[in-house]
């Protein structure tokens, strides 16, 4: 029951208990012999009792709904404020008459939201800083032994699949057709060839991700995007808008961005993938959609490292992350981070 409907209900109570008590009043002061005028004495043609019953019900009806109509315009100010507080949106100023407490739980919601904010300037400010310190401080043992698997990987693994996809393709292209049952198993050995180069590359970009070098966001994002396209069998589309962000966000995002394309390339399956990067009322959003085999979110949620990574860089950053995924349906992964300050 909304709080119309408990106004409401109230006052149509009130109606019949003011109604009780009026005829029991008159019942109280005068003699027996004139309780009858309430039903021989009429109104409109209708007897007193049930004119009476009936404007007290009309008075509780009407002041029930402007007191539920009132109420909830007060609750739904509450609520719009703590739905601009979760969604980063700058507040806006209203013109509406409320009560001394919806306005002090409104100063609250405020004050937390500046809070928030600051927070998050903090934390934006230190992921700059690690970001920048990172760079310089990078374990050089590690970067290397990565950069010697990924090298190694690549010259012989990585080739060897690809004569393996080139010498299949010729045999297919050969005449099998005389025996059906072999030209179907090579046909099987051929995508699994493809599946495995397809892994490879997200296995390199893995071990080897391409920093963005001095490069913004958008030249660093187009890039990759470009490169992939010319090297998988995806029909890659993207809109990245060319805006400048901090060093920290930037970082994050790029990052953020590698590993969901890792993500799909790996387990997707898709055809395609659709990369959307936008500036929308101080928000910048990263969409990452792809049209593959999807998950279950509830029960890989925990399980995937490469979710809890793309998350946690989110929240270094002060950002929110979310996965949609339904079996079958594919899969869309949204960033959102708020932008303070600064020129973007």
């Amino acid at each position: 029951m909304n709080v119309i409907q408990r106004h409401l209900l109230f006052g149509i109570v009130t109606a019949f208990l003011m109604e009780i008590g009026v005829i029991g009043l008159f019942f109280f002061t005068f003699p027996i012999e004139q309780w009858s005028s309430w039903w021989k004495v009429s109104v409109a043609g209708i007897p007193l009792v049930l004119s009476v019953l009936f404007v007290l019900l009309m008075i509780g009806s009407l002041l029930g709904l402007f007191f539920g109509w009132f109420w909830k315009k007060q609750f739904l100010t509450i609520e719009r404020s703590l739905a601009q507080l979760q969604s980063h949106v700058p507040k806006t100023n209203e013109s509406e008459i409320r009560v001394a407490e919806v306005e002090d739980i409104l100063h609250k919601i405020e004050k937390s939201h500046k809070q928030f904010q600051e927070q998050t300037k903090v934390a934006q400010r230190l992921a700059s800083q690690m970001a920048e310190g990172q760079e310089k401080l990078m374990q050089e043992t590690v970067t290397k032994e990565r950069s010697r698997l990924a090298r190694e990987l690549h010259d012989s693994v990585s080739q060897q699949l690809f004569a393996a996809s080139m010498l299949i393709s010729a045999i297919n292209e050969t005449n099998v057709s005389s025996n059906p049952s072999l030209a179907k198993q090579l046909k099987m050995v051929e995508k699994m060839v493809q599946q495995s180069q397809l892994e490879m590359r997200a296995l390199l970009l893995h071990l080897r991700p391409v920093p963005l070098k001095g490069k913004s966001l958008h030249d660093g994002m187009v890039d990759l995007l470009t490169e992939l396209k010319q090297k998988v069998p995806i029909n890659i589309k993207w809109k990245i808008e060319p805006f400048s962000f901090e060093k920290g966000i930037e970082d994050h995002m790029f990052r953020i961005l590698q590993e969901a394309v890792s993500n799909t390339l790996r387990h997707a399956k898709a055809t395609t993938l659709d990369v959307l990067l936008i500036v929308r009322d101080q928000v910048a959003i990263l969409r990452v959609v792809d049209d593959g085999v999807g998950f279950n979110v509830e029960e890989v949620k925990t399980t995937s490292y490469g979710l809890q990574t793309m998350r946690e860089r989110a929240l270094e950053i002060g950002g929110n992350f979310q996965v949609v995924s339904l079996p079958g349906k594919g899969t869309r992964l949204e960033v959102k981070i708020p932008i303070l300050g600064g020129d973007h």
